[in-house]
């Protein structure tokens, strides 16, 4: 094959590439893991990323946001400023539990959580320090 093809290829590949690590860094969707720790209570992550209770993303209007609940108690997903968004069934009940959103308008969106009682069972499980207050600003352009 000649140098200039191989060359050509290589260009189109690093396009590619390139192309498709953009459209992540704008977000098509995010996902949120909530948990259950001992310092703090919970705190949740974003895509797989670091644990904390505070978290920003970006996203694209049209991008669906997933929360899931895999802390020992339950909780309610609450939008406290910004465009109104649907949230059908905002009650995490278990663990386990999960919601999506879909976020259709631009603007920057504020939710927190409204956590309930542990679990039924989950007697014992000690927590150090104030729990913490999630706190979730999402950036829609």
């Amino acid at each position: 094959m000649p140098r200039r093809s191989i060359f050509a290829i290589l260009v189109l590949v690093a396009s590619l590439i390139a192309a498709s690590a953009a459209a992540a860094a704008t977000g098509g969707h995010a996902s949120l893991l909530i948990r259950h720790q001992v310092r703090g209570c919970h705190t949740w992550s974003v895509d797989g990323g670091t644990f904390r209770a505070t978290q920003t993303v970006k996203l694209r209007h049209g991008s669906l946001l997933v929360l899931t609940n895999n802390d020992v108690m339950p909780h309610t997903f609450v939008l406290t400023s910004g465009p109104k968004v649907r949230i059908a069934h905002p009650r995490l009940g278990h663990m386990g539990a999960s919601l999506t959103i879909t976020l259709a308008r631009p603007g920057t969106y504020h939710f927190t959580t409204k956590p309930g009682e542990d679990y039924p069972g989950m007697d014992g499980m000690k927590t150090i320090g104030e729990d913490n207050v999630l706190r979730l600003t999402v950036v829609v352009s």
